[in-house]
């Protein structure tokens, strides 16, 4: 994992806001993609929570409606 200390941001702030929220919208769509393979390989909700770092039911409420409506 890159050290933050040596990233360079963008000269214009909208620019490196502007590349932070599109980070944020890919970090997103790859942590969906990896609870619905994660689920798909037969992991437990708590499995996946532990994975990310977060409570169960907080597992379940963000993923399992998308993974409903595949």
């Amino acid at each position: 994992m890159p050290d933050l200390h040596t990233l360079t941001l963008p000269e214009e702030p909208s620019d490196a806001l502007a590349a932070v929220v599109a980070l944020r919208a890919m970090a997103d769509q790859l942590e969906r993609k990896a609870v619905r393979q994660a689920i798909a390989d037969g992991w437990t909700w708590a499995q996946v929570a532990e994975a990310l770092g977060v409570t169960r039911q907080a597992a379940h409420k963000k993923h399992a409606g998308s993974l409903a409506r595949d």
